[in-house]
């Protein structure tokens, strides 16, 4: 199971676009990219707090976040894929896992509405064989939900089934889902280093986790 954004394609500058469409509709000033970055990791709807109240806290009024909710949404979906680029050793690692024989499911919180034409868009849509979105069931990572949906969809074992991810939504799901983890450290991790997470490997790409995989 891999995580999309922040593991397979970084996603940041059209998130980040959004957020700035948003922000000028709602008469509001832009965010740097950077900062919006710190602000990614817990589904869009954190995003989206975050954002309006410029700080990781994301405390706003409940009237205010509905409102621009929809607007984000929209804007997002103008931008979804525009400016995404797809981190180095990902395609190759896709590929060895593909000619190894291993089933892959793709497990995100990003929304169906975004997921299925990101991972068409990016060519990536072909290696899963399972794709588990934020929507597809009532709960999302850190839940571990998803991941077992996923076990089960592919007829595998949770204990036999490896979460590559780049945060602590994935560790936390997989543990909890009774799946071996890696977290790859370039990801969204909300500003925090992810070699403080629970994890059983950190490996510097997808294509650096598939050689493990394998050899093992």
């Amino acid at each position: 199971m891999i995580d999309l954004d922040g593991t397979m394609l970084d996603t940041v500058a059209d998130l980040a676009a959004a957020v700035n469409l948003m922000l000028a509709k709602m008469g509001r000033s832009p965010l740097d990219e950077a900062l919006v970055r710190n602000f990614v990791g817990k589904g869009i709807p954190n995003l989206v707090q975050r954002s309006l109240a410029g700080n990781m806290e994301g405390n706003v009024d409940t009237a205010l976040f509905e409102r621009a909710l929809p607007v984000y949404l929209d804007c997002y979906e103008s931008v979804n894929g525009k400016h995404t680029i797809l981190y180095p050793g990902v395609a190759e690692g896709l590929d060895a896992l593909k000619r190894a024989g291993f089933p892959l499911a793709c497990v995100t919180n990003k929304s169906t509405r975004f997921t299925l034409p990101l991972l068409k868009q990016m060519k990536l849509a072909d290696y899963f064989a399972v794709v588990v979105s934020g929507d597809t069931l009532p709960k999302k990572k850190p839940d571990p939900l998803p991941l077992t949906h996923a076990c089960k969809e592919l007829g595998i074992a949770p204990r036999e089934m490896l979460m590559i991810g780049d945060s602590l939504n994935d560790t936390v799901a997989a543990r909890a889902a009774g799946c071996p983890v890696f977290c790859v450290p370039y990801g969204y991790n909300e500003g925090h280093d992810v070699r403080e997470l629970d994890v059983d490997a950190i490996v510097e790409t997808i294509a650096e986790a598939a050689t493990l995989i394998i050899k093992s």
